[in-house]
């Protein structure tokens, strides 16, 4: 029986992976997390076998929070789940350790297989995510400007383009506001880019956050 951990922001669809899970008797559900720095902390607390992991989470995003568990828990298997699939992406999560990916768009059948197949060793593509990476492959681009940034200007990045402010993200994560500016202003030199505009299209064209949706 894998011991499994769930990290989903969005409520309705946490609940029902839940739901479903708890009957399966391959897994034992020890945790479930609906925000990224949260869901690190639980991962380390109750080292799980399994991880089911959104892209888009709240306060620390998918990719830098598998990042950070396949550093500390190499031996944790961690599938995809996400509504949002692109190359820069999936590529990420691909480089941070995933072994799996499934869209949400595929459905639930689709990830059961997925999340079996990672679960006993294997590695596991839904079917749009497999088709992009076979498109990948035959129309290789560049290298994504993200790929120069560190795991803090990443972070700082996000924060930005999630609307918090100078103080904030300097209290959220620990750090003075002259650290913040200083990060803030490398990762605008890097990507070239010089408001917070700029800064949140980039951050949603390569899946740090959610687009805002119009009210």
């Amino acid at each position: 029986m894998k011991r499994l951990v769930i990290i989903e922001d969005q409520t309705a669809i946490r609940e029902m992976l839940v739901e479903i899970l708890r009957l399966d008797p391959n897994y034992k559900l020890v945790g479930e997390s609906g925000d990224g720095q949260s869901a690190y902390s639980l991962c380390l607390e109750v080292k799980p076998d399994l991880i089911v992991l959104d892209a888009k989470l709240p306060g620390l995003n998918g990719v830098d929070v598998l990042r950070r568990l396949s550093k500390q828990l190499p031996n944790v298997r961690v599938l995809i789940f996400s509504g949002h699939e692109n190359p820069v992406l999936v590529r990420e999560m691909l480089e941070a350790g995933a072994h799996g990916f499934v869209e949400k768009t595929a459905g639930l059948f689709e990830f059961k297989k997925g999340l079996e197949t990672v679960a006993n060793g294997g590695t596991y593509f839904g079917p749009a995510v497999a088709a992009l990476l076979r498109n990948v492959v035959a129309n290789p681009g560049t290298s994504s400007a993200a790929d120069f940034l560190t795991d803090r200007e990443r972070e700082i990045l996000q924060l930005v383009a999630e609307s918090h402010s100078t103080k904030e993200i300097a209290a959220k994560l620990g750090i003075s506001v002259k650290t913040v500016d200083n990060h803030r202003t490398n990762l605008m030199r890097k990507l070239n880019l010089h408001d917070v505009a700029s800064l949140t299209r980039y951050a949603v064209e390569v899946g740090l956050i959610e687009p805002r949706k119009p009210l």
